[in-house]
């Protein structure tokens, strides 16, 4: 599949935003009343694919669980103090079938909004859960050897992780889904790796998807991983992304696969085929708050970083502007956005929204937006149109001390983009509580003997400069903490 080298992802709540759909149009909402302009909207913004989370067809088991859950239930009313019952809808994460829930308009709406999304240039991303179900999936009925069971004695020692599911030929143990450092999720089941049949089932599933649209965002990805299954259950399995991916990639060339995943295990899942990973590594660092492992991750190969997803939030995690403090913040995205790979935003992002809403609600709380977040993204994405950060080259620079014994220099990042026609520029970034001096040597061989211009594309300011300068000794940068500059760099 065609595409610019380095694509923007657009995150959506899809039932939270039908669901503000049905609220202003005073009657139930689907896929259909998303509005042309909004998509119109999207694609002037510069985005490629759009996601849309949670649009496959859930049950009422999940949505039971998610009601009675009273840790979940916390939450909830901490993100609505106004909570409903027709809020918690059940996790989007619970899936009866990879059909378009009846709420959103069935496959049918869906067709038509993929439809739309393509006559703006715009791909369509949906979810894939590879290691659980719903408790009340049809293969709990058909096909109970899909799943992992237990035993009685599993459900006595470790009810955690185990349930009881009554089912027409006799009640039966299951194992819930689960992440090996955590508790299951009461609302799933753990599919059965080890059994070749289901793996079939699921290469099926997805190729029922890659009918639907252009890409799936992988859930937790790394769960299915023949050593990760086998340490958490006990049982051998095959490995099932390589054969999946490529059985796919037969009948649909290009589709997308991009794997939620943790743990470093990142490479491992690229090397078996996924496009792009999570880059949840950058994301920690950045918000320890400090320069130096920041810089470190980005020394790895090219070939690896270009294929990471970089994100400042998304649905697992804290909005940004609650993750990070006000000052570091906008430091913390100029690194995040303009690093090689997939940019990745979410939904209410750009207004500077505080509250996460979990994967169970379909009601998000009413929230200002905040013109400065707002004004800074508008900013920050008229850069990232640029073709020169869409298509061109990458080099992470290096800083050194503006003078002998100036520490501050190990606070700053640097890094240059040159463009296939001659686009160019430099980032720098104190990322640090404390004003910063360094040099940064900049790679453009050209620009000796030249008078050049520097102008700093996020605001007014504008430096001229000598190029042999530059080249030799470097950029003289004096930064307060957490400040950046993105220059555009031209020979006067």
């Amino acid at each position: 599949m065609t595409g610019p080298k380095f694509p923007c992802l657009f995150q959506i709540n899809t039932r939270v935003w039908v669901n503000e759909l049905s609220e202003a149009l005073g009657r139930p909402a689907t896929l259909d009343d998303i509005p042309d302009l909004e998509l119109d909207r999207l694609a002037e913004m510069g985005f490629d694919w759009v996601w849309f989370l949670s649009v496959w067809q859930t049950g009422v088991a999940g949505q039971r669980v998610s009601r009675e859950n009273p840790e979940w239930r916390s939450e909830f009313h901490d993100t609505l103090p106004d909570l409903r019952e027709r809020d918690i809808a059940g996790s989007g994460f619970a899936i009866t079938g990879y059909t378009v829930h009846e709420d959103l308009g069935g496959d049918e709406a869906l067709a038509r909004l993929r439809e739309r999304l393509r006559q703006r240039g715009l791909r369509l991303m949906l979810d894939f859960v590879p290691n659980h179900t719903a408790l009340d999936h049809p293969w709990v009925e058909d096909h109970p050897d899909y799943y992992v069971s237990g035993t009685d004695s599993d459900l006595a020692r470790a009810p955690q992780n185990y349930t009881r599911i009554r089912r027409n030929e006799g009640d039966q143990v299951f194992a819930y889904g689960r992440d090996p450092y955590f508790a299951g999720w009461p609302d799933t089941l753990q599919l059965n790796y080890g059994n070749p049949a289901l793996q079939e089932a699921m290469i099926q599933e997805l190729l029922r998807i890659a009918g639907r649209c252009d890409g799936v965002r992988c859930d937790m990805a790394m769960l299915v991983l023949p050593e990760i299954f086998e340490r958490t259950w006990g049982i051998p399995a095959q490995s099932f992304w390589p054969m999946a991916i490529r059985r796919v990639r037969e009948r649909v060339p290009g589709f997308w696969f991009m794997a939620e995943v943790y743990w470093d295990m990142e490479w491992t899942l690229q090397q078996q085929g996924f496009d792009y990973t999570y880059d949840k590594r950058l994301y920690d660092r950045l918000r320890e708050g400090h320069a130096r492992p920041v810089r470190e991750h980005l020394h790895a190969e090219p070939e690896y970083q270009k294929r990471m997803a970089r994100f400042l939030e998304n649905h697992d995690e804290p909005r940004a502007l609650a993750a990070f403090t006000r000052e570091v913040y906008e430091a913390a995205a100029v690194i995040t956005f303009l690093t090689p790979g997939l940019r990745f935003f979410h939904q209410g992002q750009f207004e500077g929204r505080k509250k996460r809403i979990s994967p169970h609600l379909i009601r998000g709380p009413r929230e200002a937006v905040e013109p400065d977040i707002q004004g800074f993204y508008k900013s920050l994405l008229g850069v990232l149109a640029r073709p020169v950060v869409r298509e061109g080259q990458w080099q992470l620079l290096e800083c050194t001390p503006a003078w002998e014994g100036n520490w501050t220099w190990d606070g700053f990042l640097a890094f240059s983009w040159e463009g296939p026609v001659g686009e160019r520029l430099l980032v720098d970034v104190n990322y640090a509580p404390n004003q910063g001096q360094c040099y940064v040597r900049l790679p453009f061989a050209d620009l000796d003997g030249h008078a050049i211009q520097l102008r700093d594309l996020m605001t007014s300011v504008f430096y001229e400069r000598d190029g042999s300068d530059l080249v030799s000794r470097g950029l003289y940068l004096d930064m307060p903490p957490w400040g950046f500059h993105i220059f555009e760099v031209t020979i006067r």
